[in-house]
This record gives C-alpha cells, sequence and structure tokens, in this order.
C-alpha cells in the first residue's frame, strides 16, 4: 500500500491518507509537542506594541495612520495569528490547556478587540467540520457570495473582511457566552481603557486601526483567500510556501497545518520536508498579493468560491 503513487492518494478520505503517511514517516509524530519559543516571540510583540503606543502618542494623526497601516498592522495580524497557535495548545501544551487560554488573552491585548478565546471555540469547529453548512464561520454567508460578485464589490469584501469575520458567527453559528468569553471581554475593554488614560486617543486609534487595516487589505490578507478558496476545482486546501510565512508562523503552510493540527506553525516546514513527495504535488502559492489580485479581477472567483458541505450525523462543538 505504502508504494501507491502519490497522485492516487490526494483522492484518499483525509484520516486514511494520515495514517499513510504516519505509517511511511513515523518521524512526524515526533513534532507533535508544544513550541516554548511561542512564548517568548509574544512576549516581545505584546512589548513591541506597547513601546509603539507610547511612540505615537505624540504624532500628527498621518503619521499615526501611516504608521498603524505599516507598522502596527504586521503585527498585530502576526498576533492574530500567534493566538491561531495558542488556539491549538501550541505554547504550553495539551496537559495546560487552561494556561493556553490566559495566554492568549494576554496575547490578544494589543488586537484591541477582545477575540481569543470565541476564535478557539469557532476554530476548533473549522477543523472538525471544514466547510460544514451552519458550522464553519469560516464560509461566507449566501449575502456575500450574492452580493459580493463584481471586482468592485469584491475589492470592498477585501477590505472589510475583519467586520466580516467578526460578526459571521452571530448570524451562522451563534454559541452561548462562556465565563472566559466574559473574562477577555472584560480583560480586553479594561486594557483599552488604560491605553486611552494614560497615553491618549492616538494611541487607541493606532492600535484599532493597526488591527482593521492589518486584517482587511493588507498583503498579510492573502491568507484568508488563499486557504480554503477553489481557485482549481477538486482542490479545497492550499499552502503558501512565500516569505510572509516568516511573519505569520507558518499559516501558509495550510495543507501541512490541517492535516497536523497539533504541530506547531515552526515545525510544518519539516513535515513538508519529511514527506514531500506528497506535499510537493498539490498546489500551491508563493504570493499572497497575487491570490487578492486573482481573487479580486477573476470573474469566476468570489465568496461563493467555497466547498460547502451539509453535515450529516451528530456533531461534537466547541
Amino acid at each position: 500500500m505504502l508504494g501507491i503513487a502519490w497522485n492516487a492518494l490526494q483522492t484518499l478520505p483525509n484520516f486514511i491518507l494520515l495514517v499513510i503517511l504516519l505509517a511511511k514517516y513515523p518521524e512526524i509524530k515526533s513534532l507533535m509537542k508544544p513550541d516554548p519559543n511561542l512564548i517568548w516571540i509574544i512576549i516581545m510583540m505584546v512589548l513591541t506594541q506597547l513601546a509603539a503606543f507610547y511612540i505615537v502618542k505624540d504624532l500628527d494623526w498621518k503619521w499615526v495612520i501611516f504608521g498603524a497601516y505599516a507598522f502596527g498592522s504586521c503585527i498585530n495580524h502576526s498576533m492574530t495569528l500567534g493566538i491561531h497557535e495558542i488556539a491549538h495548545n501550541a505554547a504550553f501544551g495539551n496537559c495546560k490547556a487552561m494556561w493556553n487560554r490566559w495566554f492568549g488573552m494576554f496575547a490578544n491585548l494589543p488586537i484591541g478587540i477582545p477575540y481569543s478565546v470565541s476564535f478557539k471555540r469557532y476554530h476548533m469547529d473549522h477543523h472538525r467540520y471544514l466547510g460544514a453548512d451552519g458550522v464553519d464561520v469560516d464560509i461566507p454567508t449566501d449575502f456575500e457570495g450574492w452580493f459580493f460578485c463584481t471586482a468592485f464589490r469584491k475589492f470592498i469584501w477585501v477590505i472589510l473582511q475583519p467586520l466580516f469575520y467578526a460578526f459571521r458567527p452571530l448570524f451562522i453559528n451563534p454559541k452561548p457566552i462562556t465565563y472566559l468569553e466574559v473574562i477577555n471581554t472584560v480583560a480586553q475593554v479594561t486594557f483599552d481603557i488604560l491605553i486611552y488614560y494614560f497615553l491618549g486617543i492616538k494611541s487607541l486609534v493606532y492600535m484599532l486601526a493597526a488591527s482593521l487595516l492589518g486584517l482587511g487589505l493588507h498583503p498579510i490578507s492573502g491568507h484568508f483567500i488563499a486557504e480554503h478558496y477553489m481557485f482549481l476545482k477538486g482542490h479545497e486546501t492550499y499552502s503558501y510556501y512565500g516569505p510572509l510565512n516568516l511573519l505569520t508562523f507558518n499559516v501558509g503552510y495550510h495543507n501541512e497545518h490541517h492535516d497536523f493540527p497539533n504541530i506547531p506553525g515552526k515545525s510544518l516546514p519539516l513535515v513538508r520536508k519529511i514527506a514531500a513527495e506528497y506535499y510537493d504535488n498539490l498546489p500551491h502559492y508563493n504570493s499572497w498579493i497575487k491570490v487578492l489580485y486573482d481573487f479580486v479581477m477573476d470573474d469566476t472567483i468570489s465568496p461563493y468560491s467555497r466547498m460547502k458541505r451539509h453535515q450529516k450525523g451528530e456533531m461534537v462543538l466547541e
């Protein structure tokens, strides 16, 4: 069985493919462990943004907005992907799950909007039930697919991506609020008030603008579309192997991530290297900017260009 052509393996159900991959490459299992360096990287990123908040407090507004897009947006978007790593317990491991939740709230602070706890709940559903209608909130709503169908409207949709990602769960798959989400919100609002009280309105605007601009029309935001939009028929998930992986905890290695979500982003390039005969044969991207351009300009691609499944049987949701 292990001698079968890799192109043929790509047609097998995912769990069977993973069994075959692990049987042929057992060394992949050694990569399934926390990444302690992630903790220090996140701490340094938070401190960097705190320094930026102080620097911008007395700048002219034009430089506040410029700094938010040119610098703060990269940090804050990168931080959301650090929170993605933490959601998979990559910081402290599965045996210290709550440590990861508290650390996620800490990483959330310079973003300005409470979301780390809610993200973890919905993101686990995304992995378990990829593309499931009414469950996976990564899937655009019918309204988004219907309305944002021209180049100009798709351009606006790209700019407004953070708003759609924030409010889409309320329409597709609303969940009861948990005590951790309350704590996340109280901690975040308190932090925002302290930033405003001690540093002023410019620092607060810089923080929020960095998040909104960084998650909208920004090169890094190409990953939102690159990951699962079907630019090629029959291929639902795509990896990106360009330089922006250095800023995004290797989220571009997305086939590898969905195959082995318990492997930290730091080690995903090793997964590709170990199983190169499989991953190198899959369609992938080298430019997120090109992905954004193609999405806007290609009339055959829209928010409808996602695989949507009608899930059968009982589901276990977060």
